[in-house]
């Protein structure tokens, strides 16, 4: 850990070569698909390249640190994706996709796409995947491959612009 720490990067890949089977298969186990495990495995390693320096082997075993940063991923993964799930369903009846019907009166979603439209794409993205797909801010910064600041920062920005455009529905 301390090569690693030292950004050592064949320390990196020889402790993923020595363990990277174990991480995935309880991966596996938890989330229950190949794509998830694989996704929580590549986060797990990419942690450990960022915070090699605060592992304390006082408090455990390196294989430990790895276990339990497995089994807390693979859960919160599991979690995000159930949310998700819910939140595609509540998208779905909000299109019109139960009974045929919208839920939204049509002049009051003509105003919420066009105040969606006044967003910079950098904030409507991450609006949009953090509250209709349920992505956390971390999840996003992962995924936009931008700091978790300027993802929060997105949100915060375009929230305040869209209060701003629809305020008057309320």
């Amino acid at each position: 850990m301390r090569r690693i720490a030292e950004s050592d990067q064949s320390a990196l890949a020889a402790l993923y070569d020595a363990t990277n089977r174990l991480i995935y298969g309880m991966a596996l186990r938890i989330v229950g698909n190949t794509a998830d495990a694989e996704e929580v495995t590549l986060d797990i390693y990419t942690q450990v390249w960022q915070r090699a320096a605060d592992f304390d082997e006082e408090r455990g075993s390196t294989i430990g640190w790895l276990m339990i940063m497995a089994r807390s991923r693979s859960i919160d993964k599991l979690r995000s994706g159930a949310s998700r799930s819910r939140r595609e369903t509540t998208l779905g009846e909000l299109d019109g996709a139960r009974d045929g019907q919208a839920a939204l009166e049509p002049g009051i979603a003509r105003a919420v796409q066009n105040a969606l439209h006044t967003l910079t794409p950098e904030q409507r993205e991450a609006i949009e995947l953090s509250y209709w797909y349920g992505y956390s801010h971390a999840e996003l910064a992962a995924r936009l491959g931008q700091p978790l600041g300027t993802v929060k920062t997105h949100i915060r920005m375009g929230m305040m612009k869209l209060r701003l455009q629809l305020g008057n529905l309320a």
